[in-house]
């Protein structure tokens, strides 16, 4: 491995030092800067950037990781090119509001699709999980330095300028890092159905030696993560299954199996689930067919107060939960949360007994308390990709996803009404992403350039906004989203039905999925 220079920080009159105070978050500073930023955040956005483009500048393929470092002033992106691109602000760029450039690019040595990038916090190490089945480690020391960046050009980094490690304990497609507030420990989520932790001052080679167990075992497809930043002790998980899932990693089940006379068993994960989050059984009454796969796309745990959870089901909204509600046993909301009416048109007999179906991919042993939502959000549609859904605003004001229409929805927390939508890929939105003391959001998806939108506070309408569509746009994503479902669900049944008798054989003529 080839050592690089060291790491070209930002100057402290850099953009981000000049707005960020290091007094104490409970100081008037910082309570008049959130103030601001929720007050602009409460204006129409706007396009102000696009990086990269279709001549050879920045991506070559899907973007479908973007990350901020905790210090707000590089963006990191990848995606199906299978590099990691660095974004930093070009302070002597005085034409655009917000001029990140892409100085850096990380060739990963990845042999399929990275779906989620993260730079690990207090360090300047990358972690990126790939369709490979790897999580890798790199270090942006060696990819990042004035001295040898030009202005004009991206200079690139081969995998073995960079790469610090290289994970193999994942046993299928790797999809998501989470990060806490350590520069050496993180968690990774697969399709294997398992979350690792992973801790850099441990050396470890999957090759030769076992690699520990896993967290989480949880017996089907994982497609989703979040740790809370209040509480890193506790995360969610969720995937091919009707729940979201909350983990306490102080809760070691192993121990408790031993103090109760129990033998652990192997392989299985070493947490305790604590919570179950569902959706109330009215709201999974719809036109579609009843053997539409439950699956969560998205996830987020609150930055602000670490008990309200985000969950996007594909084919349907987002939904709020708190982990600060009593349980439901018997499927009445308990706080007289909202019901959506996202698919209400078409409720009947045979779509309300499909409540009752046995899921065959419940995990058996789950049997935590359940949590209804208190809230739902609807209008965008979420059937074609992987959608993530985030808060933004400094006390998680409002839910942000993307969806299957190329818009970028965003909703008031409160009382679930649309504030905008607004055009933010050709295609699909599938992140989107918050600066961390911006009111700037980075959105990407199938484009292979990433968008910058912030408030716009001049006197012309927003370009890009499109809320005055809104009932248009809606009305189209739930018919063009049923649409979808069927299609779709028909497709898997068939394949399903093929396996089972043993006609794997037929199944290669097919794209199943797509």
């Amino acid at each position: 491995m080839v050592v690089g220079h060291n790491i070209d920080f930002p100057d402290l009159w850099s953009l981000s030092q000049r707005i960020k105070t290091k007094l104490p978050a409970s100081s008037a500073s910082e309570s008049f800067r959130k103030h601001n930023v929720a007050a602009a955040l409460g204006h129409s956005l706007d396009r102000v950037n696009i990086l990269g483009d279709d001549a050879g500048y920045g991506h070559s393929g899907c973007v479908n990781a973007l990350s901020w470092a905790s210090n707000g002033e590089i963006l990191i992106s990848s995606g199906d090119d299978t590099t990691v691109r660095i974004w930093r602000m070009d302070n002597s760029n005085t034409s655009q509001q917000y001029p990140f450039m892409c100085r850096s690019v990380i060739h990963t040595g990845h042999r399929a699709n990275i779906f989620s990038a993260k730079m690990l916090p207090h360090s300047s190490r990358i972690v990126t999980a790939a369709g490979d089945m790897q999580i890798r480690v790199f270090d942006a020391r060696s990819a990042t330095s004035s001295s040898l960046v030009s202005d004009d050009l991206e200079t690139e980094y081969s995998v073995d300028e960079s790469c610090l490690r290289v994970i193999h304990c994942h046993e299928d497609r790797a999809k998501k890092i989470v990060t806490e507030d350590s520069p050496d420990l993180f968690l990774s989520l697969a399709e294997d159905g398992t979350v690792r932790q992973h801790d850099l001052r441990i050396p470890h080679n999957c090759q030769t030696e076992a690699c520990s167990a896993p967290l989480v075992d949880m017996g089907f497809e994982l497609s989703t993560i979040s740790v809370s930043p209040l509480t890193p002790y506790q995360f969610v998980v969720a995937g091919d299954s009707p729940h979201g899932y909350l983990y306490d990693r102080r809760h070691l089940r192993r121990v408790i199996e031993a103090e109760w006379g129990a033998i652990p068993q192997a392989g299985k994960g070493a947490t305790t689930c604590v919570r179950k989050f569902s959706r109330p059984k009215a709201d999974t009454t719809s036109s579609v067919p009843v053997f539409l796969r439950d699956h969560i796309t998205g996830s987020r745990i609150s930055k602000s107060n670490g008990h309200e959870v985000l969950l996007s089901f594909s084919g349907d909204g987002v939904y709020i939960f708190s982990t600060k509600d009593d349980s439901s046993d018997d499927g009445s909301m308990k706080r007289g949360a909202s019901i959506s009416t996202h698919n209400s048109e078409s409720q009947d007999d045979e779509s309300s007994e499909s409540s009752e179906i046995h899921r065959p991919d419940e995990h058996p042993g789950l049997n935590a308390p359940s949590i209804l939502s208190r809230q739902s959000y609807t209008g965008a549609r979420n059937v074609a990709t992987i959608k993530d859904v985030n808060f933004i605003g400094p006390h998680d004001e409002w839910i942000v996803s993307g969806s299957d229409d190329g818009n970028l929805f965003i909703w008031n927390k409160k009382d679930a009404s649309l504030q905008g939508i607004y055009e933010g890929d050709s295609s699909v939105v599938n992140v989107v992403e918050e600066h961390p003391y911006l009111p700037l959001l980075a959105v990407s998806g199938i484009d292979n350039t990433v968008k910058l939108f912030a408030p716009n506070l001049s006197d012309k309408p927003s370009t890009f906004s499109r809320i005055a569509n809104a009932e248009e746009i809606v009305s189209t994503n739930r018919r063009a989203g049923e649409t979808r479902i069927l299609r779709y669900d028909l497709s898997t049944l068939l394949s399903e039905v093929r396996a089972a008798v043993g006609n794997e054989s037929d199944l290669s003529e097919q794209c199943v999925g797509q």
